[in-house]
């Protein structure tokens, strides 16, 4: 879902962070965690400046299950780790996808929850089986700078048109234009930014897209920085205890309207 940062600004961010010793942990139970909104269903505001959002109950129900008094913090995606860096803030959960060229500058949990990515069509288009031969010369629009842009560039670049846009929504406007024949989102944003909305309008294409990891990494993490390891600690340790208690299944089913995948029950 999340923009990958550049090495550069992954570079900055190690600078900024270098020679702290003093961790979050160490000044006592109060722990602010940023995000970065609107990625509905994952982190929005409601009407009246609220945050909410799977990550955002999820957040809170760990910080309960932990015994931490915490907080949030929003924050624009290209500044997120360098903030984490400079001490804006102790965690970030922020639908982060755990990736190797992020693991050499942050210290990751876990993984909450594992979102596969998707093409998305209008309802009437000819694209059911997503391929080479399928998507020759066909328009595809995604989010500039996101794992999907990195993976169908790599893979369909040189025989379909690649369009790339600021946010899903800029994206969902050249659809319903008919500008794109295809999009290619996470699952999640696709179904909530096209199919919730205007379930006669739009389908997915073909299956559920998971790997190579290379591109999609091994989930949602919440990302700590690298000295924070009694941190991260506590939050694997309520992760596990609201899984075996019910409560993730219950914050999942209320964004998804499903219950979880049976490894995450």
């Amino acid at each position: 879902m999340k923009k990958l940062l550049t090495v550069s600004v992954l570079a900055a961010s190690v600078a900024l962070g270098a020679g702290v010793a003093t961790t979050a942990s160490a000044a006592g139970d109060n722990v602010r965690i940023a995000t970065n909104v609107p990625y509905k269903p994952m982190e929005y505001t409601k009407p009246d400046g609220t945050l909410t959002g799977f990550d955002i109950d999820l957040g809170n129900a760990l910080c309960k299950q932990a015994g931490l008094h915490c907080s949030w913090v929003q924050q624009d995606w290209n500044g997120i780790i360098p903030g984490l860096m400079a001490r804006k803030y102790d965690a970030i959960m922020s639908s982060m996808t755990i990736n190797d060229a992020r693991k050499k500058h942050v210290l990751f949990s876990t993984p909450y929850i594992v979102v596969p990515s998707a093409f998305f069509v209008p309802t009437g288009s000819s694209l059911h089986k997503i391929d080479a031969a399928t998507l020759k010369g066909k328009k595809i629009g995604v989010q500039r700078g996101t794992v999907q842009d990195n993976y169908v560039t790599d893979k369909y670049g040189n025989i379909a048109i690649i369009k790339r846009y600021q946010n899903a929504d800029d994206v969902a406007v050249d659809m319903s234009a008919g500008r794109l024949d295809a999009a290619f989102f996470d699952q999640i944003t696709g179904q909530s930014t096209l199919i919730d909305p205007h379930p006669d309008k739009y389908r997915q294409a073909g299956p559920d897209i998971t790997g190579p990891k290379k591109y999609f990494g091994d989930g949602f993490g919440i990302a700590f920085r690298k000295n924070e390891q009694g941190l991260a600690k506590k939050f694997d340790k309520a992760l596990k205890a609201v899984r075996d208690n019910g409560t993730y299944a219950r914050i999942y089913k209320k964004y998804f309207h499903k219950a979880p995948p049976a490894k995450d029950k």
